[in-house]
């Protein structure tokens, strides 16, 4: 036990003195060329990343996975309950397009969103504590897995492609205000189909809104398949007459380099942009979908060992010297550790009080009453 110990402390010296001689500093890689639909030239086959940016990367994706896994674990021991779809598979989207993006710019995203909700800075506990209802979540426990929210954050929708038509007018709003900001706004690929959707790049288009419109293409609109669905399954040329790109959805650098070249596109005046992420989820639909029904789990077991996100930037840091398999277990314990003592916090915060019900309707409003279940019962409302 004594040999094990030293050899343990012994490894750590050996990672930690690693950290600031042996490792590269930053690497090229060679990324997928993204196609394009009415452009001329679009995002670069090779992206630069650092050391340090790899290691931001691969810590965000990795809690975003455990996160979920958790949240499944909770929804299966009946702590979480109601509507709950999760994200683990599709990781390197939101970790890109939050890299390439300014805290001040915007995102709104339907309601797949736990991994949009932590990238956008909302901590693991709150987004477990909402998802159990609790007091302390980020939405006071009343939100849910659909309706998260923070600072430049719009959610969590619940209502299928609502939130394009809200995302094109945050745009109108970055524009009408001339603060250089874009709006990144979306959907899946079932929403795809919605009609909203092409009314709101008719007008995204005549007014120029700084607007990205990203299509999460997981290939499955619930239980059905693209090719069952979609009489053209090239969704970055839904828009027509908006320039368009497809990514590797599962590559983080290429999702960065994508979303970097079209809010580029975007804050230059040029108008909005589609972009459809070749992504792939592993969970069901929801959590009342067991996700092999309509695929087989030889499918979904070879995208994991082919193109899954978290490998594929772990393979990269470490055959190109950014960091030690050491270095990045040690980051694994670490997120496991936070995750576990925030889904204690999300088992033992109270939930909120029955007269809270009423609360937070409004932002900076004098106090009213809201009708309850009957005409007899009356909830007040604070802001």
């Amino acid at each position: 036990m004594l040999w094990f110990c030293l050899f343990f402390k012994a490894s750590r010296v050996m990672v930690a003195s690693r950290n600031y001689g042996d490792f590269a500093s930053e690497a090229t890689f060679e990324i997928k060329q993204c196609d394009l639909h009415r452009l001329e030239e679009g995002p670069g086959t090779t992206a630069v990343m650092t050391r340090e940016e790899g290691l931001q990367y691969y810590k965000t994706m990795q809690t975003i996975r455990r996160m979920e896994l958790k949240s499944d674990q909770l929804y299966k021991q009946k702590i979480i309950r109601g509507f709950c779809h999760l994200y683990d598979g599709q990781e390197a989207c939101c970790v890109g397009i939050e890299a390439a993006i300014k805290p001040t710019d915007h995102v709104i995203t339907a309601y797949r969103a736990h991994g949009f909700t932590y990238t956008r800075g909302v901590p693991v506990r709150e987004i477990l504590a909402e998802l159990t209802g609790r007091k302390g979540g980020c939405a006071k426990g009343k939100g849910g897995s659909m309706h998260m929210y923070t600072k430049n954050f719009y959610g969590g929708n619940g209502i299928v492609g609502a939130q394009v038509p809200l995302g094109a007018g945050i745009a109108l709003a970055c524009k009408y205000f001339a603060k250089n900001e874009i709006c990144v706004a979306l959907y899946g690929d079932g929403a795809a189909n919605q009609g909203q959707i092409f009314e709101t790049y008719n007008m995204a288009a005549l007014w120029k809104l700084p607007c990205i419109f990203v299509c999460e293409n997981n290939r499955y609109g619930m239980g059905t398949s693209v090719e069952r669905a979609a009489a053209s399954t090239d969704y970055y040329k839904r828009g027509y007459f908006i320039p368009g790109l497809r990514v590797d959805g599962m590559d983080v650098l290429c999702v960065r380099e994508a979303v970097k070249f079209a809010a580029e596109y975007c804050r230059s005046g040029k108008g909005p942009l589609v972009m459809e992420l070749q992504t792939y989820r592993y969970h069901g639909h929801s959590m009342s979908d067991p996700g092999i029904s309509y695929r087989t789990r030889e499918e979904i077991q070879e995208v994991r060992s082919k193109s899954d996100p978290i490998t594929l930037l772990k393979d990269r840091m470490v055959n190109n010297n950014l960091a030690s398999v050491e270095e990045l277990k040690e980051i694994d314990v670490a997120v496991r550790k936070e995750i576990e003592e925030a889904a204690q916090f999300a088992t033992t915060d109270p939930e909120p009080p029955l007269e809270e019900l009423g609360h937070h309707i409004y932002f900076n409003e004098p106090p009213f009453e809201v009708r309850g279940p009957n005409q007899w019962i009356k909830y007040k409302s604070v802001s």
